[in-house]
């Protein structure tokens, strides 16, 4: 009877403990670092950190490659991005997971152009991310490939 007892007790315990462990957030998947490649020259351009804040993913850029000094400001945004760095800018927020490996209704910067649009990314796998940033429609826009950084 003790023995039934302690099997019960420690059961329970198990069960108790596994209610803290922490769970992983749905959009755990996109979760982290991803290479862009330039849309022109094909070549590596930087590296976005994508986070998540109150449920929502958010993206910005950590570094910037082939030689770009990391002190690089940008010159075609406008408002409280004028002049930032790039490093360290904000350039994708508020998507809301929709579906399996979807998040879509958030908004993506290209620093580049100084514009911002509405944005929507799939998982295509682990390691291949599709970004989509349009007007209006989203068959209205273009589609990147981001590579998940190892």
């Amino acid at each position: 009877m003790i023995r039934i007892t302690k099997i019960f007790a420690l059961i329970f315990c198990i069960g108790l403990l596994s209610a803290f462990v922490p769970q992983d957030s749905p959009n755990a998947k996109v979760l982290g670092k991803w290479k862009t490649i330039d849309d022109e020259t094909k070549k590596e351009k930087s590296i976005i950190q994508i986070y998540e804040v109150n449920g929502k993913v958010h993206g910005k850029i950590v570094e910037l490659l082939n030689g770009v000094s990391q002190d690089k400001v940008c010159t075609e945004c406008t408002g409280k991005r004028k002049g930032q760095k790039l490093v360290g800018m904000d350039i994708m927020y508020g998507l809301e997971k929709d579906g399996d490996n979807e998040w879509e209704d958030g908004k993506i910067y290209d620093p580049s152009k100084g514009k911002e649009y509405s944005c929507e990314i799939k998982l295509v796998s682990a390691d291949k991310l599709e970004v989509r940033g349009y007007v209006g429609f989203s068959f209205v826009g273009r589609s990147q490939n981001w590579f998940r950084v190892k």
